[in-house]
């Protein structure tokens, strides 16, 4: 017994071995068309000193080869780097040099489908445009979804892929311990629990949405691979992960979602509860990212579910009736395409002016209160004093507008 435990215990060490090797990551990324700058120039070198093939065209000023042979012109290849900085070391990253256009804007697309700029964009086009019902519940799941990978990131603190052998085509959240895989985590759980929300409330193919949610997840976790940010380890734990949390906590959205609309202290009780699981949570010795993300996880979660309930209170908020379901998906029209840019124009203007007003504020107001200078921004926000109740405070005022605010807005405008 004792032995085909400890075969299959050295089984599944070597399978988890395999699937951590950073040589499979930067093999993926070869396959994908993306090279080291440094190691094209080494080859430019070889070739021109005669210890290698030699190009067949003549470089030209403008930046194109052209083929002595046939005649035509290609373009040169260009290098490029990592679009954003290091959010906490200011890093640039390494320059590269992509072989494939179309498959670096996709996996591009795919990455940014975990980022910031995806969720405030998407989660209020859901809520203001097409269900609001749906769209708290799957923000409750991306809550503990997102908080959960973060801790367990801390727990476990493995690094990211190594480089070399792997390009960082993204550096932004290299600072960040890499298991699991959040973007995996968030790229598998939103998609999922979409389908599961809408399935039975919306008429469409279930089909058709299934294999929409598995293009979405497919195209988050190769990315994560594509960008050299996560082993296949680091993403097939971050799937199952979030596959584990979804199990657990969809049976229990309806009762979560029905105390934060009707319980008469459920603010209070919802406020507290954020803020506390934002500062138990954060045990690393020094300071990483994933502190100020999980405190702006938190404090999104936490304004949404509160403009839930204010709005429910004041009416604003009304579910229809069994009878009404499923809803039919409206033809496409140019006033119904109308109304929605304009809902998602006019929101996403309040929601940045927002931002930027309390990023403004509570910030220089955390640095007074703890004795913070706060003459290097980047620097203050390093210090747990300063991250916490800006992430907290900022993002939560941003989730209160998207389900109050914002809709509140909309009933005075006559865009509701």
């Amino acid at each position: 017994m004792r032995g085909a435990m400890g075969s299959a215990y050295a089984r599944l060490q070597r399978l988890t071995d395999s699937l951590q090797d950073p040589e499979k990551v930067a093999r993926f990324q070869q396959l994908c068309g993306v090279q080291s700058s440094s190691s094209h120039e080494e080859r430019d070198t070889q070739e021109a000193a005669g210890d290698g093939p030699r190009h067949r065209g003549t470089r030209h000023q403008n930046g194109l080869v052209e083929n002595g042979a046939a005649g035509c012109q290609q373009p040169e290849k260009k290098k490029m780097q990592p679009m954003r900085r290091n959010s906490l070391t200011g890093e640039e990253g390494q320059h590269f040099i992509i072989r494939n256009r179309l498959l670096y804007y996709l996996f591009t697309l795919g990455t940014e489908l975990g980022n910031e700029l995806f969720y405030i964009s998407f989660f209020p086009f859901w809520i203001w445009n097409i269900d609001a019902h749906v769209g708290r519940r799957v923000i409750v799941i991306w809550v503990w979804v997102m908080y959960l990978g973060q801790c367990t990131k801390d727990l476990i603190r493995w690094p990211r892929p190594p480089s070399p052998p792997v390009l960082k085509l993204e550096v932004f959240y290299n600072s960040e311990y890499g298991m699991p895989s959040t973007h995996a985590m968030s790229g598998t759980a939103i998609p999922l629990s979409l389908l599961l929300l809408t399935w039975g409330r919306w008429q469409y193919p279930f089909f058709s949405g299934l294999l929409l949610a598995m293009i979405w997840c497919s195209l988050v976790c190769l990315s994560r691979v594509y960008m050299g940010m996560h082993s296949v380890l680091d993403v097939v734990a971050g799937v199952l992960y979030a596959i584990l949390i979804l199990i657990l906590f969809h049976p229990a959205l309806d009762i979560i979602d029905n105390f934060n609309l009707t319980y008469k202290y459920a603010p209070l009780i919802i406020i507290s509860l954020h803020l506390a699981l934002g500062i138990f949570s954060f045990t690393l010795d020094t300071w990483s990212t994933s502190r100020g993300d999980t405190a702006e996880i938190l404090g999104s979660g936490a304004g949404i579910a509160v403009g839930s309930h204010v709005s429910y209170m004041l009416g604003l908020l009304t579910e229809p009736s069994p009878d009404a379901l499923p809803f039919t998906i409206p033809p496409i029209t140019v006033t119904l395409l109308g109304k929605a840019m304009l809902r998602v124009l006019i929101g996403l203007v309040v929601l940045l002016l927002i931002r930027a007003i309390m990023k403004m504020i509570t910030i220089p107001l955390a640095c007074k209160v703890f004795g913070i200078p706060c003459d290097d921004v980047r620097k203050a926000r390093q210090r747990m004093e300063v991250e916490l109740p800006y992430r907290y405070l900022t993002y939560g005022m941003v989730g209160f507008a998207v389900m109050f605010i914002v809709p509140y807005l909309f009933t005075w405008v006559g865009l509701h």
